[in-house]
This record gives C-alpha cells, structure tokens and sequence, in this order.
C-alpha cells in the first residue's frame, strides 16, 4: 500500500494552493462538507504531504477510500492512479460509471 506510514507522519496540512479559490481559513469553511472536492484536488495535483494530511483529516485509507468512490469527474490517468492507490475497480467508480453512461447517450 502506498503511504502506509501515513498514522507515522507528522501532522500535515492540505497545500492551501490545492484549494486556492476557497478561504479555508473562513470560520465558515467546512472541511468536512467539501470532502469530495478536497480529495479530488490532491489525487490530481497533491504532493505526499497532502495525500498524508487527506488520509490523517479523513480517518485513513478505508474513510478515504470511500469518498473516492463518490468523486463525479476524474481523468482517465487519476482514474488508474486511484484504482491501484485504493485497491478499486473502475466500475466502483461513480465517475467511471458516469462516463460509460453520457457515452452512451451520445450514441443514441
């Protein structure tokens, strides 16, 4: 597993360039709330230290590996890089199985 020694690591933080458009320092922002756009944001674009701080914030691999499941949009790459990160097929994707679905409206 990669980044096995995340409960090891030193407290982390989510790079504040990942999520640049949003103040997180707001007593209004909710970490929680927009979970899905912050591990979406360090699958594409984080470092090892975020990909630490998003397993450390979420409650590990399994937490993490959930909200993954439910990411609306990846490219294929992310796709591929998540499906061996967490151990998922690409069918347990909501955004592979979204894809598969507007191909095959466009077909019609």
């Amino acid at each position: 597993m990669y980044f096995k020694d995340w409960q090891k690591a030193k407290r982390c933080n989510i790079s504040p360039t990942l999520l640049w458009e949003y103040d997180t320092n707001s007593a209004d922002w909710d970490w929680n709330h927009m979970k899905i756009t912050v591990v979406t944001r360090v699958i594409e674009s984080g470092r090892k230290n975020d990909y630490y701080a998003m397993l450390q914030l979420y409650g590990g691999y399994y937490k993490v590996r959930e909200i993954v499941k439910e990411i609306p949009k990846l490219s294929h790459k992310d796709m591929n890089w998540v499906c061996t990160l967490f151990n998922l097929k690409k069918e347990d994707l909501k955004c592979y199985t979204r894809m598969l679905s507007r191909k095959k409206l466009s077909l019609c």
